[in-house]
């Protein structure tokens, strides 16, 4: 199936949270032949005769997925990068609260959210429960789209010189679902809707998510409005490259971490082991050893896909003035002199190659230099695994609101580009 901008807005509607990202992935990559491993058990191995290959196989731990075509020991990796967190407001762990009559859940946010973005929206929740079964622990996922959460805006009469109020993330974005004592817990109703005892409920890692379902938009329908574009469109784009790619002379692999959008500092985000660990793996199981690995590590390379800023059209000034970047104007390479981003010479011409390949325009974006510029997996992937690394994106505006927009025909280029790359000539 070829990316395109609708199939991006279904994916987007069925991943509300990364662990849902996971959870789409993986149906995709099932449905592809493709098998899933436990870190905890032994993977496949190399028959003896050293000919026969090995399969398809993907691995998944917790918000976090990598996938791969097992190969040639000796090839060289190349792998699409992203990342399956976006910015939002996620539920505390004591939510309930009682407040002028209020029933009211207590949220906090969670990386960068735009939080004026997140008022007066009908709000689900998704994450997952962690549940005492007997002697065992299960994780399901859990999923509420019904609107039962809403932050209300202040009333602009209420408001100090009928200004814009400013929002304190402490006390100013906890929503309203409902009035008087009530029957029950907040997180006793989430686990009514999971079908859980909450009685059995031992842990829980909850969010919102916006119930406005994505569409296209604009008078010639050009433009893509979604939640979490940021990054689920490269999770797409990267997840239709991945199974397109054809190779014959590197290994491609899939990567999609969680915590990106605070930090990646985690047992599963990109400053983990999680992709070396699971790279060597993949060269043990080949028939490989450990130099083998090292070696192979030398000639790989990383597309770290995040998305990028378009040029505003009601603010150009905050700008790089000689780098406007257009949506449906096709990726964004993604350059940074001080390392925000990891792309240097060396990595931008192999994605420059791979654009061309593909046949779609490449734009080169940098920051302003009197502004602080965000960052990637890519610096951190980079350093962990010692593979050189090219920052890449599509171009979107609303970074980190919860809605977004990009360009419809963006989709397929980026997915496009991302294909030849994982595919070089």
């Amino acid at each position: 199936m070829a990316a395109s901008a609708q199939g991006l807005c279904k994916f987007i509607d069925a991943s509300p949270s990364p662990y849902h990202v996971c959870e789409t992935v993986a149906e995709r990559l099932r449905a592809a032949g493709f098998r899933e491993l436990s870190e905890a058990a032994s993977w496949p191995a190399r028959a003896a005769d050293g000919e026969s290959r090995i399969g398809k196989f993907f691995t998944v731990r917790a918000g976090s997925l990598i996938a791969w075509r097992s190969a040639d020991a000796r090839l060289p990796f190349r792998i699409v990068g992203a990342h399956t967190d976006s910015p939002n407001l996620r539920v505390k762990q004591h939510p309930d609260r009682l407040v002028a009559g209020w029933r009211v859940v207590a949220l906090q946010p969670y990386g960068g959210a735009w939080l004026n973005s997140w008022l007066d929206r009908d709000l689900g929740i998704s994450g997952r429960l962690s549940v005492r079964i007997g002697d065992r622990l299960a994780h399901p996922l859990v999923r509420i789209d019904d609107p039962i959460l809403r932050v209300p805006q202040l009333a602009i009469h209420l408001a100090e010189d009928r200004k814009a109020v400013e929002l304190n993330p402490q006390r100013h974005v906890n929503a309203v679902w409902g009035v008087g004592a009530g029957p029950g817990s907040f997180l006793d109703f989430v686990a009514e809707r999971a079908g859980v005892r909450s009685d059995d409920v031992l842990g829980a890692d909850l969010m919102t998510h916006d119930l406005t379902p994505s569409r296209l938009v604009g008078a010639d329908t050009e433009l893509l409005s979604a939640p979490r574009l940021d990054n689920q469109a490269t999770c797409y784009a990267g997840l239709e490259a991945f199974l397109a790619a054809e190779p014959s002379n590197h290994l491609p692999v899939l990567v999609l971490f969680d915590h990106e959008e605070v930090g990646s500092q985690s047992d599963h985000g990109a400053q983990s082991d999680l992709l070396s660990t699971v790279l060597e793996r993949i060269t043990l199981s080949e028939g490989g050893g450990r130099e083998d690995f090292l070696r192979r590590l030398t000639d790989s390379m990383v597309a770290s896909g995040d998305m990028a800023h378009a040029t505003h059209p009601n603010y150009p000034e905050r700008h790089e003035p000689g780098h406007l970047i257009e949506v449906n104007g096709g990726p964004v390479l993604k350059v940074q002199p001080n390392l925000r981003y990891a792309t240097d010479g060396r990595t931008a011409a192999a994605f420059a190659l791979a654009c061309a390949q593909a046949g779609v325009p490449l734009q080169h974006y940098e920051h302003r230099a009197d502004l602080p510029c965000g960052s990637t997996i890519g610096p951190m992937t980079g350093a962990r695994t010692g593979i050189p690394t090219v920052d890449v994106g599509a171009p979107q505006l609303a970074m980190h609101s919860a809605r977004e927009v990009m360009g419809a025909d963006d989709v397929a280029a980026y997915a496009a580009a991302l294909t030849a790359f994982l595919s070089p000539q």
